[in-house]
């Protein structure tokens, strides 16, 4: 598969959780890793060990950096990723059966949380895969992989956006008919926010929000 996958990874401010995912991806059969810090130094060096690593300076904001991503990239195939993603015994098996059908899909993988949060994360994973499998509602943390020919015709992230720039994206695969399948694997993902702010407001404000940006981009679907 190398030559043929693309690793875009936006840091935010401030951010190391990136420190963690790049020993995981060593063993990943791509071309590439672009890492794009915002427009600031790293915290602290970054290790360049691995000659498939990138580094890229782009304005504050991940569709921005998950844009300067693409471009500093060259393979066919483009796989999002959190720098706080991890990933399990099944998720690069999955990621290469799902490349290896090469068909014009926009991918995601099933989410779950690691042992950071609290014990009710089970619930928040259930909800991200019925609301994916069930809604075709994927969102940014759930790893999404796209061919790159389909990410530019639907004209990338967009970098107006302060926030839900992947629901969005999502949104305009949806007016463009371009089927959303899951990778049948699973990535992992910190429930740390969850145990800093609380279970239940941090998952009462994400359900709030997901249902205000699919109110607004659904809008948008049918004024197009």
């Amino acid at each position: 598969m190398r030559g043929t996958l693309s690793i875009v990874i936006p840091v935010g401010p401030g951010d190391t959780a990136w420190q963690g995912l790049l020993p995981e991806l060593a063993c990943v059969d791509a071309a590439d890793i672009a890492l794009v810090f915002p427009s600031e130094p790293p915290p602290e060096p970054v290790p360049l060990t691995d000659p498939r690593l990138l580094l890229a300076i782009a304005p504050t904001g991940r569709a921005r950096q998950m844009n300067a991503g693409v471009a500093a990239t060259t393979a066919s195939w483009l796989w999002f990723l959190h720098a706080d993603s991890r990933l399990t015994p099944e998720t690069l098996p999955g990621l290469h059966a799902f490349i290896a059908r090469n068909e014009p899909v926009l991918g995601y993988f099933d989410l779950q949380f690691q042992d950071d949060g609290p014990r009710w994360m089970q619930l928040n994973a259930l909800g991200a895969r019925l609301r994916s499998r069930w809604l075709g509602l994927p969102f940014g943390d759930q790893g999404l992989v796209i061919p790159r020919r389909v990410f530019e015709t639907l004209g990338g992230f967009d970098d107006s956006l302060g926030s839900a720039e992947d629901h969005a994206l999502i949104w305009r695969a949806r007016r463009a008919r371009i089927p959303i399948r899951p990778v049948n694997a699973p990535l992992l993902t910190s429930a740390r926010k969850y145990a800093q702010q609380g279970w239940w407001l941090t998952t009462r404000s994400h359900l709030r929000l997901t249902c205000e940006q699919a109110w607004a981009f659904s809008r948008l679907e049918r004024v197009r």
